[in-house]
């Protein structure tokens, strides 16, 4: 079995397989316990560096063995860097399936739903109806112009003829107004009245019968 398949169990024969959400879970405690098991080697490596120096020509074997040690614990944290990366793509390229898998999901989801709803619908029936709505709608305009044209005022007049009418009604008015105006000028004068002026009060008749005389001379 290999290390992934020991890593997660492998489904084996029979067995369940995982989803995606736990292949993924899995891969991060992995990266996990790989990441803590860096720290530790940065540690050990660390520590047999300073024995080494410690040690150095006074000691050579524990210097040496120190320095194995070190070696040892570099090429298993090169090892550990290496599976780091491998976790690492392999779960983004998982994660970004499983992200592909629920959109695909869910476009089937919303495909269904469209299809349902169209499950009832005919092409041609919707022409139809399309068709149907355009008459109301034009039968409809031609009912609102024919309630808006006023009623019972159907003739339709020459303006020229209205307005050739109406000079003529200015002209008969001037013609009018004119002969009012000469008629009154052949108006006669009121004539002078025949009889005698009534007598001013307190007059006597010789004063009287003199005023006439003067009037007749």
């Amino acid at each position: 079995m290999s290390l992934l398949g020991k890593l997660f169990g492998g489904a084996g024969k029979g067995g369940k397989t995982p989803s995606p959400q736990e292949a993924i879970q899995r891969l991060r405690d992995t990266e996990e316990m790989l990441t803590k098991k860096q720290e530790f080697l940065e540690k050990k490596i660390e520590q047999e560096l300073l024995t080494a120096k410690k040690n150095g020509t006074k000691n050579k074997r524990a210097a040496l063995q120190a320095l194995k040690r070190k070696k040892r614990y570099e090429k298993q944290l090169a090892q550990i860097d290496g599976t780091l990366s491998t976790i690492e793509f392999q779960r983004e390229a998982l994660e970004n399936a499983n992200t592909n898998t629920e959109v695909l999901k869910n476009m089937g989801f919303a495909a269904k739903a469209m299809k349902a709803a169209h499950e009832n619908m005919d092409i041609d029936k919707v022409d139809e109806l399309m068709q149907d709505i355009t008459e109301q709608q034009e039968q409809a305009q031609e009912i609102s112009d024919a309630i808006s044209k006023p009623v019972g005022f159907g003739e339709e007049f020459d303006e020229d003829e209205l307005m050739a009418e109406l000079e003529e009604l200015e002209q008969e008015e001037l013609d009018r107004n004119l002969l009012e105006i000469g008629d009154s000028e052949n108006v006669p004068l009121p004539s002078v009245p025949s009889t005698s002026l009534p007598s001013r009060p307190g007059m006597s008749k010789l004063e009287v019968a003199q005023r006439d005389l003067d009037a007749e001379s």
